[in-house]
């Protein structure tokens, strides 16, 4: 696509990624079929073609209006279209640039910024997210049926094996996923246990930077991806092989810390290398095949019957997926045909809460594609999904990790 930039973005960080991808696309459209937004919508304006053409024209000069804010806000940021996409055009990098601008020149009202700010400190924030969990918990019989279905039922995590083995490996333990289901972590790292790995968490990690980076704060982004860099590259000298991701948004954002701090003189060389020691716990246990296959049980988990979603942060982002269905397969597990198995949930982050009635119609869609194998359950790999789909299925829905967990425990 033929584009001039505006004197201002010229030579600037944001004026390169929007040059590369503007140029890279050539508007053939094959995106709208896989977008989710423009499925519900069937407005272009609500596509990835329509999206790029406003960014576009706000890099060549135009004033963007609370319009064009609205249609890039619009977005769940899946990537399905990268995925589609014949000229691999890098959307995401598009967009996040193009929200940035978009937001510093038309501003956010009072009731909208106060929103996305409470969102940001209560979800990064382990301790003010579990306190205000527990509380709704205890008093879930009280709330509204609809808030009663946003509030899962408080679990346990089961044993963490101490670590003793040679070979170790970090967790990202994740902001709202040890308080709103704490068996996952927990059940990677038996499994891993099972397989001679320890798995161990360290202090001073915290929020992958995700969060705070969707919600166009790429300043406090930044700084969580520094803390987490200065946390994990004193284990990683001292020998730990890998750090696991759990949740699968996290993950894609910590493969991204290389690029996220390109220009950083100090990080840029310290995230590449975290990038590059990041890998989903499906990459770990696909790599422990063999071993992982003789702690299975035979014929346990045979009569189960699973319906496999993944997340858009899994197939999209890291370009992973296929991985999962074939671990869950090898261990006995019947896995149900699922349609339009590459479309978004819905949950995106903090896209259910900023969106709900696009997100709760991508939802219902969900879950009938879901739903229609009969399963027993639903499995997914990321906390997002899981909660948001749990909200509103009759069939249980878990983390991918905690069927092998039991599929191996002997």
């Amino acid at each position: 696509m033929q584009t001039t930039l505006a004197p201002q973005y010229q030579g600037t960080p944001e004026g390169e990624v929007a040059e590369s991808v503007l140029r890279a696309c050539v508007h053939c459209g094959f995106c709208l079929a896989t977008c989710p937004t423009y499925q519900v919508l069937g407005n272009e304006l609500d596509s990835p073609r329509g999206r790029i053409y406003l960014m576009k024209q706000v890099f060549e000069g135009a004033k963007p209006t609370e319009k064009t804010q609205l249609h890039l806000d619009r977005c769940l940021t899946c990537r399905a279209c990268e995925t589609t996409c014949p000229s691999g055009v890098q959307y995401g990098k598009l967009l996040d640039v193009g929200r940035a601008l978009v937001e510093h020149a038309v501003g956010r009202g009072a009731a909208d910024a106060l929103k996305r700010n409470a969102l940001k400190r209560g979800l990064t924030n382990p301790a003010l997210f579990n306190v205000a969990l527990k509380l709704g918990q205890t008093s879930r019989r009280l709330l509204p049926a609809f808030l009663q279905r946003r509030i899962p039922a408080a679990g346990r995590a089961g044993v963490w094996p101490a670590p003793r083995h040679r070979r170790k490996m970090l967790v990202l333990e994740g902001c709202v996923q040890p308080g709103l289901k704490p068996n996952i972590n927990a059940a990677a790292a038996r499994v891993l246990d099972r397989l001679g790995i320890s798995l161990i968490a360290v202090p001073g990690a915290g929020c992958c930077g995700a969060l705070a980076h969707h919600l166009n704060d790429h300043e406090e982004s930044l700084a969580a991806m520094r803390r987490n860099i200065d946390a994990w590259l004193p284990q990683l000298d001292a020998g730990v092989e890998t750090i696991v991701m759990t949740a699968s948004g996290c993950g894609a954002t910590v493969k991204d810390y290389g690029w996220q701090l390109r220009h950083d003189p100090v990080y840029a060389e310290k995230a590449a290398r975290i990038a590059a020691a990041a890998k989903d716990i499906s990459e770990v246990l696909l790599a422990e095949r063999g071993a992982l296959l003789s702690q299975a049980a035979p014929g346990a988990a045979r009569t189960r019957k699973v319906a496999w979603h993944p997340p858009c942060t899994l197939q999209h982002g890291q370009k992973l997926g296929a991985g999962v269905a074939s671990l869950l397969a090898d261990c006995g597990f019947e896995l149900t045909a699922v349609a339009d198995e590459h479309l978004c949930c819905g949950s995106a982050g903090t896209y259910s809460i900023l969106q709900p009635d696009i997100a709760s119609e991508l939802k219902t869609r969900k879950l009938a594609s879901l739903h229609a194998g009969q399963p027993e359950v639903i499995v997914t790999a990321n906390i997002g999904c899981l909660v948001h789909l749990e909200s509103n299925s009759h069939v249980p829905v878990r983390h991918w990790v905690e069927l092998l967990d039991a599929a191996t425990a002997g």
